[in-house]
């Protein structure tokens, strides 16, 4: 006959108060309760691409003056940058006045067509000088003193740090020069190097708490913005961005 296996029959353990804090038992309520999930990378900061701007005239021209004339100096929208000297921009304004002057001069005449006629080329010299990207108090100092204005102030269009530049004086420009660059470093962008093992854990739009050697003690605070279809074969890491 096969040989039949006994159980041991469960009998109960009874420990004593003090046993129980020698060897560290602990008891606790059984509940419901998230458990923690957390991912760790490390990652590097970059610039947000998303806010940089770029500084180029829409005529050809001179650079007389530069203001702004160092990397990384911080400047605020409406501050100056450079003068230009654009013999095209200086014609355009000296045609602009003629035909402000004629306006007023044909505005009583009687003749069908002729006080129209004037107003429509003074308008046409002056949409053109807005299609060049001339500010409006430039435009105003024109209107005021009548005389064409040969040194055009250039303007930041943003607030920022110039990242780089090439603006020199007496420099030759042409519309497809890119003279400044200036990045809004208000919200940044961090490159996060996650194994590819914890990638299926995240989704774009997950927050994300950052520390920065550079600042002990503090916690920036981000979200995913979006994972990037690149794996490093050596680390077996996918790029993650996020915008803080």
């Amino acid at each position: 006959m096969p040989e039949q296996k006994m159980e041991t029959p469960l009998v109960p353990v009874q420990l004593t108060p003090e046993r129980m804090q020698r060897i560290g038992v602990q008891t606790g309520t059984v509940e419901y309760k998230q458990l923690s999930d957390d991912i760790r990378a490390t990652g590097t900061v970059d610039i947000n691409e998303r806010l940089l701007s770029y500084v180029q005239v829409r005529f050809p021209g001179y650079i007389r003056k530069v203001f702004a004339n160092a990397t990384y100096q911080y400047v605020r929208k409406g501050e100056p940058l450079f003068t230009v000297y654009s013999p095209d921009l200086v014609a355009t304004q000296q045609e602009y006045l003629l035909a402000r002057q004629n306006q007023k001069a044909l505005s009583a005449s009687t003749v069908d067509g002729v006080a129209s006629g004037a107003a429509s080329l003074s308008s046409a010299a002056e949409q053109r000088l807005e299609q060049w990207d001339v500010p409006q108090s430039e435009l105003k100092k024109l209107k005021d003193t009548g005389k064409p204005i040969t040194d055009l102030t250039i303007d930041s269009p943003v607030s920022g740090y110039i990242t780089e530049y090439n603006a020199l004086p007496n420099m030759y420009v042409e519309p497809s020069t890119r003279l400044y660059t200036v990045a809004d470093l208000s919200r940044v962008w961090v490159y996060a190097q996650v194994f590819q093992d914890d990638v299926g854990r995240i989704r774009p739009g997950d927050t994300a708490r950052i520390t920065v050697d550079s600042y002990p003690g503090h916690t920036f605070f981000g979200q995913i913005e979006a994972i990037l279809p690149q794996v490093d074969m050596t680390t077996r890491t996918i790029r993650v961005r996020l915008a803080i």
